[in-house]
């Protein structure tokens, strides 16, 4: 077996799983990393992105370039033109970022779940009671991104973002391990909630959800990085259009999205528990009538 053979096989061993990326000190490994990460000396970019290769099916052939300064640029890196277009089509609405489908369907009242068996609440994940109103049995859809993916993500649709609320918290891991064994996982974590409004008036809410190492979150809009350093406001009144495919910002590691969208739209035909899935392609179908 090689040496990734059985660091993967190690890792499928749950107990172990979660207490190797659990139970440590989360908050201080988190931080050490976000220093470490951005320090730009070639010796440690090249043994950091080497020992990542052992733990991950890390690939860098579409990125946009061939030498990074750190860590923490190859985390964030760009990819060449054109490899993530956007649906054309009005009525999709696409995947923000490549990631893989976890749970998605139909919220109850104000219940979703973030693994089957699971549940929690709208109120717990968004603070705000207005806006769980706005997503009352609502549809939802988690993507995961795992540490070896594209980190950017961009805007589903059209639409404009009204505001960003932050929501500091733990820095949990985000797999499915730890979705079945930590309960409102998502409502604890490090989160920004990004209230926006499509063209046509319907509400559709993205919830980047931070998580262990470099939990940050970078949101061009706003021209701010929001992590556990986060001082001051953490309600941000915004006024910003994009269109469909627009860079939103970027996670510095791994992490989760969900998607909030009213009760008339569907999912697509390629939305399955465990599909793989890249930015732009499509998510929920919006129906013609609205």
């Amino acid at each position: 077996m090689t040496v990734r053979g059985l660091i993967s096989a190690l890792t499928q061993q749950e107990d172990l799983n979660f207490l190797l990326t659990n139970r440590i000190p989360r908050a201080a490994l988190t931080r050490f990393m976000g220093w470490f990460s951005k320090i730009e000396n070639p010796w440690v970019r090249d043994a950091s992105i080497a020992c990542w290769r052992m733990f991950s099916d890390l690939d860098l052939s579409e990125a946009k370039k061939t030498e990074f300064k750190s860590l923490h640029d190859c985390f964030t890196r760009e990819l060449k033109p054109g490899l993530r277009p956007s649906d054309p089509d009005p009525s999709i609405v696409v995947s923000p970022s490549d990631g893989i489908v976890g749970a998605f369907g139909a919220i109850q009242d104000t219940e979703l779940f973030q693994i089957k068996g699971a549940p929690y609440s709208l109120l717990d994940l968004l603070g705000d009671p207005k806006l769980v109103d706005a997503h009352r049995n609502g549809r939802f859809l988690t993507l995961r991104l795992t540490s070896s993916m594209y980190h950017r993500f961009h805007a589903p649709h059209d639409f404009r973002i009204e505001r960003v609320t932050f929501i500091s918290g733990d820095t949990w891991n985000v797999n499915p391990i730890a979705l079945k064994r930590v309960e409102r996982l998502f409502c604890k974590n490090e989160r920004a909630v990004i209230e926006t409004k499509l063209t046509s008036g319907e509400s559709l809410t993205l919830v980047p959800v931070a998580a262990i190492l470099v939990a940050s979150i970078r949101l061009h809009f706003l021209d701010l990085l929001l992590n556990a350093d986060t001082r001051g406001p953490t309600v941000f009144p915004c006024d910003a259009s994009v269109h469909k495919g627009d860079e939103l910002g970027w996670f510095e590691h791994g992490s989760t999205i969900i998607v909030l969208a009213p009760d008339h739209f569907e999912f697509c035909d390629n939305i399955k528990d465990g599909a793989r899935i890249l930015a732009g392609q499509p998510l929920m179908r919006k129906p013609a009538s609205t």
